[in-house]
């Protein structure tokens, strides 16, 4: 089914705190060259005590509507990505709903972690192609440092809070979505995951503070293994080649991972937009930070082709090849 729905606004908000390789060489044994040999990154965004992921979001809509002049009150549909709900429930999406005051609409979290932004637009992209509704804003929020243990020196330099969000309309004439891949390898669930109420998994012990743990060794093979032959599979969907991309824009997990998926996928890292470097890793909200970083850049306009491509904890993953072209 050919797509029937464009992106047409974008906006972002992260916090003022900023914690810089530096503090964290005070926190645990690490230093700023280990950080940035490793990982690319050099700081990253923290929530203060009263900002939560519904806070973050509604700055990120806020700057959408105030950057692309537009209203909410039409909305039918919001989808919200994220891991760090302010609550189990009620979700992000219902106080957005509510914060807005926008009369007619669904509303409902999902989480596929960091690859959430992606499969978020794959729903609303769903939606609206269907023709069950006619304008979903799309949300990913995250405040990842409220549940990093910041005693685990392999985890804590990695990640970062913030927010992003996109207005997808009805549009029959210039449909942003061209092309999307996406799949799911349960069985490395245990390579990276937040415990909640279970105690094990796969019948192995795991830790159950609710704070994030990870085999970045593990994850790292699998995203090699998995993401090259992935893209090459979107890329064959939409009848293109790496020469047809104008930017690549993956989940910005670790920028030497990103590096690798590129050498491997024959993507100069030149097409490629991230946001690891000053915002560290938002999970979800690394794609829509990295694009508004495109645009602010000068990088990214109107009729450009890109490659979007989320992945993470599950393990599962989905891309979109889109052509951008917003209001």
């Amino acid at each position: 089914m050919n797509s029937t729905a464009r992106i047409t606004a974008i906006g972002t908000y992260v916090p003022q705190k900023i914690l810089q390789n530096q503090d964290l060489e005070k926190m645990v044994d690490t230093n700023d060259e280990w950080i940035v040999q490793r990982t690319g990154m050099r700081e990253r965004r923290i929530s203060g005590e009263e900002e939560f992921a519904s806070t973050l979001a509604f700055k990120a809509i806020e700057n959408l509507m105030e950057t692309y002049n537009k209203s909410l009150q039409d909305v039918d549909c919001i989808v919200v990505s994220t891991t760090t709900p302010d609550y189990v429930y009620p979700s992000v999406a219902c106080q957005i709903q509510d914060y807005f005051q926008i009369p007619h609409t669904g509303a409902f979290d999902l989480n596929a972690t960091c690859a959430g932004f992606t499969y978020a637009l794959h729903v609303a992209n769903s939606f609206i192609t269907s023709g069950l509704h006619q304008k979903v804003l799309v949300v990913a929020t995250e405040t990842l440092t409220k549940v990093t243990d910041y005693t685990d020196r392999s985890t804590c330099i990695l990640f970062g809070d913030g927010a992003g969000a996109v207005l997808v309309e009805k549009d029959e004439g210039k449909p942003s979505f061209i092309a999307t891949h996406m799949g799911t390898n349960g069985d490395g669930g245990i390579h990276v995951y937040r415990s909640n109420l279970a105690t094990t998994m796969f019948g192995h012990s795991i830790k159950a503070d609710r704070k994030i743990v990870q085999n970045g060794r593990e994850v790292y093979k699998w995203v090699s293994r998995t993401l090259p032959p992935s893209i090459d599979k979107l890329m064959q969907k939409a009848e293109i080649n790496p020469n047809g991309i104008d930017w690549f824009v993956p989940h910005s997990a670790n920028l030497r991972m990103i590096e690798s998926v590129c050498e491997r996928s024959g993507i100069p890292m030149e097409k490629t937009l991230t946001s690891a470097e000053f915002y560290g890793n938002t999970s979800s909200v690394t794609i829509p930070l990295a694009l508004d970083l495109g645009i602010r850049e000068g990088k990214v306009k109107n009729g450009d082709i890109m490659m979007v491509y989320g992945f993470g904890s599950g393990l599962t993953h989905a891309g979109h090849i889109i052509r951008w072209d917003l209001d």
